[in-house]
Order: C-alpha cells, then sequence, then structure tokens
C-alpha cells in the first residue's frame, strides 16, 4: 500500500497531476482543492495517496493532507459512492462544510455536489453524520455554526482552473482574491484571465 508520494510535479491535467518519483511517473487522481495547493511544474510536491486496485486497473488518488484522505475514504464507505463520486464531493465542499452539511442534514446542499441525487445525499447524510463526528472531531468543531446555504467555493474552483491552465499558484491566487467575491466562478476566471494576460477589466 502506497500511504503518501514525494516528487517532483511533471503534469498538472485535471483531474490528474503526474509526479516523478525517482524516474517513475506516478499518475494521481486529485480533488481541485488539492490541485489548488500543489506548487508549480518542476516543483517538490507531496500528496497523501489512497489506492485502488481492480482487475484492469490500479488507481491512485491523492490528497493535500491525511485528514482529506481519510474524508475520502469514509466517502467510499457509503453504498453508491465510488472513488469519482467522493473526488467530486471534496472538490466541491472544505472538510467544515461538509462536516456542517451533515451536521445540519442539508441535503440540498450536497445535491450541489456533481453525481450525487437525492437519494444518494440523503443516504449520506444517514450513514456518515454520526461516524463523521466520532472519527473528525476537530473538523466538527470548526464547522459548528457555520453557514450552509450551499454557496461552493467559488474562489478556490477558479484558483484550481487557473492553476491548470499553466499559471503559479500564488499568481493565480492573488489575482482571483482580488476579485468580487459576488461573481460566478466562471466569472472569476474569464476575469482573472484578463487581468492576467494585461488587459484592463
Amino acid at each position: 500500500m502506497i500511504a503518501w508520494i514525494q516528487g517532483e510535479l511533471l503534469e498538472r491535467r485535471l483531474p490528474t497531476v503526474v509526479i516523478n518519483v525517482s524516474g517513475i511517473g506516478y499518475e494521481l487522481e486529485v480533488p481541485m482543492s488539492a490541485l489548488a495547493d500543489l506548487p508549480a511544474i518542476g516543483e517538490q510536491a507531496t500528496l497523501f495517496v489512497h489506492m485502488v486496485v481492480r482487475e484492469d486497473a490500479q488507481l491512485l488518488f491523492g490528497f493535500a493532507s491525511s485528514q482529506q484522505r481519510d474524508l475520502f475514504r469514509s466517502l467510499i464507505k457509503v453504498n453508491g459512492v465510488g472513488p469519482k463520486v467522493a473526488l467530486a464531493v471534496l472538490s466541491t465542499l472544505s472538510g467544515e462544510e461538509l462536516m456542517s452539511a451533515m451536521a445540519h442534514e442539508d441535503v440540498t446542499l450536497l445535491c450541489k455536489v456533481p453525481g450525487i441525487g437525492k437519494k444518494t445525499a440523503m443516504r449520506l447524510v444517514v450513514e456518515m453524520k454520526d461516524r463523521l463526528e466520532k472519527e473528525f472531531g476537530d473538523l466538527a468543531s470548526a464547522s459548528a455554526g457555520q453557514s450552509t446555504r450551499g454557496v461552493p467555493n467559488e474562489r478556490q474552483d477558479a484558483i484550481a482552473a487557473l492553476i491548470a491552465l499553466g499559471y503559479k499558484p500564488a499568481e493565480a491566487s492573488r489575482v482571483v482574491k482580488s476579485l468580487s467575491a459576488d461573481l460566478s466562478g466562471e466569472e472569476m476566471i474569464r476575469q482573472a484571465l484578463r487581468v492576467l494576460s494585461g488587459k484592463v477589466l
């Protein structure tokens, strides 16, 4: 079992990255949140890993922290939730937002995740609510009282999209954070690209 990988970041192509470890390129699927935390191409990167072995494939999933990986592992224990859907959850919601959604049984918020319908959202709440509170007490404390109005992290998604286009993480983060929080993720990306290309908004 591979616990984590550290090496030179070679490629970043949503939703995968390739990391060179002693001359071997490991391809990992990552959530958008982990992608945004990665350094620039050519720099050293570290990802915590979950490995899935199937008859026809050996798949690696990478995460920015061991806690994020543990959330992924907890999600895929739910009937009907596979790795792709679990990645979508972690790409759309932060750990605190997920905990808050479970605590408030916010099915509407969970349904905003691509690939999750009402039945799956309800199953997530039923199967995970108590387990998450026991296994992730620190996240439960951080999410206490947090609003769950169902607005995904548009800034985070925009930053990840810009990084995927080849911009440096620090540069992408600086530009996106300077934009109005009221913009949609798509508009943030459009305006950020104009700024990065040297055009006046």
